[in-house]
């Protein structure tokens, strides 16, 4: 899986970025919070929901499921929709962004 992505927002818990996977783009909103569904509506905007295409919703709670969990988003998107991925800690959350494009940040 070879991620491109760019940052399009910052959240209070995480990053927004659009994504680009192979002839895929998608909007991905990355955030460390609990696997509770009803999270989404604290990260994702209405507008998101209201658009054409379907918001997917990941938790995941190992960094070494990230790279599966992402693949299996990603295979089931189409044009146009989102996903969401929950990030039960700050590790898995560095995971998840180095995954879709984002470098770690160097530790000073």
């Amino acid at each position: 899986m070879n991620a491109l992505s760019q940052i399009v927002d910052m959240l209070e818990q995480g990053l927004v970025l659009d994504v680009t996977i192979e002839d895929l783009q998608f909007r991905a909103y990355v955030v460390v919070s609990e696997p509770d569904i009803d999270r989404v509506a604290d990260f994702v905007p209405k507008e998101q929901f209201e658009e054409d295409g379907d918001v997917h919703v990941a938790a995941i709670d190992q960094k070494q499921q990230a790279r599966e969990q992402i693949e299996d988003i990603v295979f089931n998107m189409s044009p146009g929709d989102a996903a969401v991925f929950l990030c039960a800690n700050s590790q898995v959350y560095l995971t998840v962004l180095e995954e879709l494009g984002q470098a770690a940040e160097p530790a000073d």
